[in-house]
């Protein structure tokens, strides 16, 4: 049998939201390289006769470059094995899949992609709350927080009071985090909810406004941090009235300053 290469997504953790092909595709691997996001619940599900192998990132620090990734997955395609690439959550979402994918076309071997449920979506739904809301958030951004790039990390453009901001890896300086949204436009009382460990045993969840972030008690990563009118606890009456003060505008009583929007 020929080697072929499965991009997949493992979900947010929870096996139980594996898709029934990712399920199947980890049954018939040979070789299966994961990312430190996978839960050990998701690793279970691989044949005890595949090589597993860890090419994660612990606290920064890289076992293998993503170079040296690429190289292993064509290497074993090559050998005529099926080979899995395990991604927490969908693979097509902040997984590096557009390098390997190139790398997989150039070597010109076979592939699939498998998408998976990418984190934002556990978190709202461990949350409870919509990503959309037709009464008050229209559109949805997905971005991670860098702290590199200043206030470049979101194309504040694109943000209007409807808008729902999904930001995966916030890491453990939530003040930063609030500082940056306030700085370009959010208002202090706006709406977020942090989940850390979206779907699994171990899931936490911390409601919270802009403003009190900085104070909030650090969740352990992986975590994710949702912004926007539908992350308030409880929505009842938020949906009937018009609220422009959320995101752009005067400085609501209680709350730091809130920054202009960025033109």
């Amino acid at each position: 049998m020929s080697g072929k290469a499965f991009l997949v997504g493992a979900g947010p953790g929870d096996p139980e939201l594996l898709t029934q092909k990712a399920a199947k595709r980890l049954a018939a691997a040979e070789v299966v390289l994961y990312d430190s996001l996978v839960s050990k619940e998701v690793l279970a599900l691989v044949s005890s006769q595949a090589l597993l192998l860890d090419v994660g990132k612990r606290a920064g620090r890289k076992l293998l470059t993503q170079e040296e990734i690429n190289s292993l997955m064509v290497s074993y395609v090559r050998q005529g094995r099926l080979v899995v690439r395990l991604k927490g959550g969908d693979p097509l979402l902040f997984g590096r899949a557009g390098e390997e994918i190139e790398a997989l076309r150039r070597a010109g071997v076979d592939f699939e992609i498998v998408p998976g449920i990418t984190a934002a979506f556990g978190a709202a739904a461990a949350a409870k709350i919509p990503l959309t809301d037709r009464r008050i958030a229209s559109q949805v951004l997905f971005t991670t927080f860098s702290r590199e790039q200043e206030g470049r990390w979101l194309n504040w453009a694109a943000v209007t009071p409807e808008t729902t901001i999904a930001i995966y890896m916030p890491g453990n300086d939530y003040g930063e985090v609030a500082a940056r949204l306030m700085e370009n436009g959010l208002a202090c009382e706006t709406p977020c909810v942090v989940v850390s460990h979206a779907t699994r045993a171990e899931q936490r969840l911390r409601w919270s406004t802009i403003a009190a972030l900085s104070d909030e008690h650090r969740l352990p990563p992986p975590s994710l941090l949702v912004v926007g009118r539908v992350a308030a606890e409880v929505l009842d009456g938020l949906t009937q009235r018009s609220r422009p003060g959320w995101f752009i505008g005067d400085e609501p009583p209680g709350c730091g300053v809130a920054g202009k929007r960025s033109q």
